[in-house]
C-alpha cells in the first residue's frame, strides 16, 4: 500500500476505534502528501458528502513560515458553553484563539487577487474560540509535522463563544485570560503567532478553494493559539477571555 493510502487507513482506523496508531510506521515526505491524507481521511468517513467544510483552522508559528490549514469535521464544532465528556480525549490540549466567520461566498478567482487589507472585507464577524488539542498518532504533538498535519493539525474539537461583529483591533495589545480547572488564571497580550488574526486569511482562501471549491459565507476559520499549548485534566472547566471581545468555555 502507497504511503498515502495506507496513513489514511490508519488514522481512519484510529477515529473509528478511539485510539492510536504509529505515525512512525506511516510516514508521510512534504505538505501535499499530509493533505492528500486529510481529503482521503474525510472522504472515508463522509464528512463533507452532503456540504462544503464549514468550520477550518489555520496559521503558522510566525509570518515567516509556511501557513498551514485543515478542514474540521462537522461533529466537532460545538457552541459555548460545551463540554467534552462525550468525546474520546486524551491530550487534552488547549488553545485560545480567536474565530473569523466569512461574510459573503469567495471562490478561486476572487482568492487569489485578495491580500491582507481586502481580505478583511470578506469577514463580518468574529468570536472567541477554544480549540482542544488531540491526536490519533501514538506520538501526540511529538508526530512528524507533515502526520501532524494529515491529522488535521492534531484537532479535537473546536468550542466557539458569541458572534460579534468584525472590527479592526488593536492585537498587539489585545488581553486573553485562560482559566483551566482549579490553576490560576493566566494572562497572555499581543501573543498571536502572526500579530493579527486576519492575517492568514489570503493564504487559507488561496488553499480551501484550490480545486475550484467555493468557500461559502457563514465559513468560519480559527486562526492560531494565544496561550501556547496547556494540558488541561479530565473534568478541568476551560475557561477563556478576551478582554473586550467576549468568552468561551468548555469542560473537557
Amino acid at each position: 500500500m502507497d504511503p498515502i493510502s495506507s496513513a489514511v487507513q490508519a488514522l481512519v482506523q484510529a477515529r473509528r476505534s478511539g485510539g492510536a496508531v504509529s505515525a512512525a510506521q506511516h510516514p508521510l515526505a512534504d505538505d501535499d502528501a499530509a493533505y492528500a491524507v486529510q481529503a482521503g481521511v474525510a472522504r472515508e468517513l463522509g464528512w463533507f458528502a452532503s456540504a462544503p467544510p464549514s468550520h477550518w483552522k489555520s496559521g503558522g508559528p510566525s509570518r515567516e513560515a509556511v501557513l498551514t490549514h485543515a478542514p474540521l469535521p462537522p461533529p466537532g464544532a460545538w457552541a459555548s458553553p460545551a463540554s467534552g465528556s462525550a468525546w474520546p480525549l486524551r491530550l487534552r490540549g488547549i488553545e485560545a484563539e480567536v474565530a473569523l466567520r466569512l461574510g459573503r461566498d469567495v471562490d478561486a478567482r476572487q482568492a487569489a487577487g485578495l491580500d491582507v487589507e481586502s481580505a478583511r472585507a470578506w469577514v463580518d464577524a468574529m468570536c472567541v474560540s477554544i480549540e482542544i488539542v488531540e491526536s490519533r498518532w501514538a506520538e501526540g504533538i511529538e508526530a512528524p509535522a507533515p502526520c501532524k498535519l494529515a491529522d488535521l493539525q492534531s484537532h479535537g474539537a473546536l468550542v466557539l463563544g458569541a458572534w460579534r461583529p468584525f472590527e479592526a483591533r488593536d492585537w498587539a495589545r489585545q488581553v486573553c485570560r485562560v482559566t483551566i480547572g482549579p490553576g490560576a488564571e493566566q494572562r497572555f497580550t499581543g501573543t498571536h503567532s502572526l500579530g493579527d488574526p486576519a492575517f492568514l486569511l489570503p493564504a487559507w482562501l488561496r488553499h480551501a478553494t484550490r480545486d475550484g471549491a467555493v468557500v461559502k459565507a457563514g465559513t468560519v476559520v480559527t486562526t492560531g493559539t494565544w496561550c501556547g499549548l496547556p494540558f488541561a485534566r479530565p473534568g478541568d472547566l476551560v475557561e477563556v477571555v478576551f478582554d473586550g471581545m467576549g468568552s468561551a468555555s468548555v469542560r473537557v
